[in-house]
């Protein structure tokens, strides 16, 4: 509506001027863009000047955007003035009195002053000049009105914009200040876990390598060792600390040296829930030497009392209960019906030296293995009679795939005792 008076107004100056001789007041109009406000930054071209930063380009916009909203209400607030009303009818009258000027240049003075006898503008001067001067006079008091009226609205609307606007930053901040407390808690939980795995982990690296430099210092290899039993107690052995799985065939190895008389007792014994002699080798008072599988009992010819070491091996399969018996690299004895179709039960106890009554436990001093043992193997296949040989004359190292003789792997109680020992090299020196 503003863009709508200026226009009209130089209209009128225009015509006005065009019909004086003396110099007069003059209004200089510049082109603005469609729907921008006098006084927004436009230079003489039309074009907006450059902001010479982005914090006055924001703040430029944020301006114009509340023009843009008083501009809405524009029409609202000058309604409620009675302004335009009064505008308009002043101009009416205006061009009237224009009209009246041009006319009485061809009529004359006389004829011009008749016309004005009748003062058509009613308030307005007769003398074009001021009429111009008088109209001038009356836009710029209106457009202060408005100007006020437009820094009233633009001032309170600007603060409630701002305030909106800071308060949607501050809640902005307070949620990223919160998501930002969240991630650092979160990250500090995920590094202490990780530290403290991580500690975890050295420790037990650590205690890895200090079993195994506690090892190597007793012995250079971990299988070159012994377990000495020297005593017939009921409370001196050694156990293995890992168990059998189920089997339905087996072969186990060792090396045993013993003097006991009467008999050497029992070099090794395995218990499981409800069967404590599931697989026992002994050999008690003046017996042979047995083998018990399932409590079943088999005499081997096997003589290994004499105080010098002997390579023992012995086979057996669930098939008919088939069984072997290997001394020094020979096979001196099979037989058969030893628990056949019998698996070997899992999840038991292996002793080294004394017989089982219960899993684990309940020894018996005159059963106990009084003696040397060294290299006790097992497998869960029968081993060839050709890698039992390699066994015996040290030509062959395998380790059992079930049991294998580690120094990790094996314990020893009650005063039994382990040494270092190359048993090839000290059977040959014995030798």
């Amino acid at each position: 509506m503003l863009a709508l008076v200026v226009g009209l107004l130089y209209l009128v100056a225009g015509r006005a001027v065009r019909s004086q001789d003396a110099t007069g007041s003059r209004f200089v109009c510049n082109a603005i863009p469609p729907g921008a406000e006098p006084g927004c930054g436009y230079g003489p071209t039309g074009n907006r000047v450059q902001s010479s930063s982005p914090v006055e380009d924001e703040l430029r916009n944020t301006i114009i955007q509340l023009r843009e909203t008083i501009l809405q209400q524009k029409e609202t607030i000058v309604s409620q003035q009675g302004t335009i009303k009064e505008l308009n009818s002043k101009l009416a009258r205006c061009e009237a009195a224009a009209d009246e000027s041009s006319q009485g240049k061809s009529r004359g003075q006389g004829s011009r002053r008749k016309e004005y006898g009748k003062n058509t503008m009613g308030d307005l001067p007769r003398d074009p000049s001021e009429t111009i001067d008088q109209l001038g006079k009356t836009m710029q008091s209106l457009k202060g009105r408005l100007e006020n009226l437009e820094s009233s609205t633009a001032n309170l609307e600007l603060r409630e914009l701002l305030r909106q606007r800071l308060g949607a930053l501050e809640t902005q901040l307070l949620r990223k200040v919160a998501e930002l407390e969240e991630e650092k808690s979160q990250l500090y939980n995920e590094t202490a876990a990780h530290r403290q795995r991580t500690e975890s982990a050295l420790n037990s690296l650590l205690e890895r390598i200090t079993e195994l430099e506690k090892n190597n210092n007793a012995f250079k290899s971990p299988e070159d060792f012994k377990v000495s039993l020297p005593l017939r107690t009921n409370y001196l052995y050694g156990r293995i600390k890992k168990s059998l799985p189920e089997m339905y065939a087996f072969t186990v190895c060792m090396w045993l040296k013993s003097s006991a008389s009467p008999g050497i007792g029992t070099p090794f014994s395995y218990g499981v829930p409800g069967q404590a002699n599931e697989i026992v080798l002994i050999e008690w008072g003046n017996n042979p030497i047995e083998l018990l599988v399932n409590d079943k009992v088999a005499q081997l010819p096997l003589s290994v009392s004499d105080g010098r070491w002997h390579h023992i091996c012995i086979t057996w399969t669930t098939r008919d209960g088939f069984w072997e018996a290997y001394q020094d690299g020979e096979r001196l004895g099979t037989g058969d019906n030893l628990a056949p179709w019998h698996p070997i039960k899992p999840g038991g106890v292996i002793i080294l030296g004394q017989e089982q009554d219960i899993v684990g436990g309940r020894f018996d001093a005159t059963q106990a293995f009084v003696g040397e043992l060294s290299q006790f193997n097992m497998w869960d296949r029968v081993l060839r009679p050709v890698d039992i040989m390699g066994l015996a004359n040290c030509s062959a190292y395998m380790p059992g795939n079930v049991v294998p003789w580690i120094d990790a792997n094996v314990e020893v109680f009650g005063g039994a005792t382990k040494a270092a020992l190359e048993i090839c090299e000290d059977r040959a020196f014995d030798s």
